[in-house]
C-alpha cells in the first residue's frame, strides 16, 4: 500500500479507538504497519476439477480414460466443481511486525468473478520478513461460466492449470479487519492483489 493509504489508515483509526494501554498501542502499531505491507499471488496449485486432480497433467495426452469420464459425467450433472489453493504472500518492511485478525477475499480468473470467501483466522507478518497465506477456493464452474459451451469449460481449466495455449490471469482483492480493544476495524476499501509485488 501506499503512504498515502497507510496515513489514511491510521487517521481512521485514531478517530474510531481511543487508544489506551500497551497492549491497544501494540496493535494499534501492528494496524499501521499492515497498512504499508505488500501482497502477491506466488502460486496455484492442488487443482481438481469434477474429481480429476490437474496438478499431475501436462498435456491433454495425461488424460487418462477415467479422467475423460468424470470430467465429461462433470458436463451434463448439476454442477460442475472446481478446487484449488491459491497461495499468497505477504511482505512487511517495518521493523516491527504487522498483524490482522480476519482476511475477507474476492477471486477473479481472467476478469471473472468467480468465489469470495473469508480467511478467520489471525495473522502476523514478521519485521521485515514475509507470511504464506493459503487461500482453499472451490466453486462450481457451471454456475459461474453460465452461457458458456463444454468446449469453452474444458479450455478454461486446462488454461488454469498450465496446459493450455493462453496463460491464466489471477486477481483477487483483499479485505483485512484487525480487533483492537475488543472492536472489530474493518479496512476501507479493498486491496488488490496480482502475481506481482506493485512497484512503489
Amino acid at each position: 500500500m501506499r503512504n498515502g493509504l497507510r496515513h489514511n489508515l491510521y487517521l481512521y483509526l485514531l478517530l474510531v479507538i481511543p487508544f489506551t494501554g500497551c497492549d491497544v498501542a501494540r496493535q494499534a502499531q501492528q494496524v499501521s504497519n499492515l497498512a504499508s505491507c505488500e501482497f502477491r499471488i506466488v502460486s496455484v496449485g492442488h487443482i481438481n476439477l469434477a474429481g480429476v486432480a490437474f496438478d499431475r497433467i501436462t498435456s491433454i495426452s495425461d488424460l487418462g480414460m477415467g479422467d475423460v469420464a468424470l470430467i465429461l459425467a462433470g458436463f451434463t450433472s448439476p454442477t460442475f466443481p472446481l478446487s484449488l489453493q491459491l497461495n499468497l504472500e505477504g511482505r512487511n518492511p517495518n521493523a516491527r511486525e504487522a498483524g490482522l485478525n480476519r482476511l475477507e477475499w474476492i477471486l477473479f480468473i481472467d476478469d471473472i468473478q468467480m468465489t469470495s470467501g473469508i480467511l478467520d483466522q489471525p495473522l502476523i507478518i514478521p519485521p521485515l520478513g514475509t507470511a504464506n497465506i493459503p487461500v482453499e477456493v472451490g466453486l462450481d464452474l457451471k454456475q459461474v461460466l453460465s452461457g458458456k459451451s463444454a468446449t469453452a469449460m474444458l479450455n478454461f481449466c486446462m488454461n488454469l492449470a498450465g496446459v493450455g495455449n493462453t496463460p491464466t490471469r489471477f486477481k483477487i482483492k483483499l479485505k483485512p479487519t484487525v480487533i483492537i480493544a475488543g472492536t472489530a476495524i474493518t479496512y476501507p476499501g479493498f486491496i488488490t492483489v496480482k502475481t506481482d509485488y506493485t512497484s512503489k
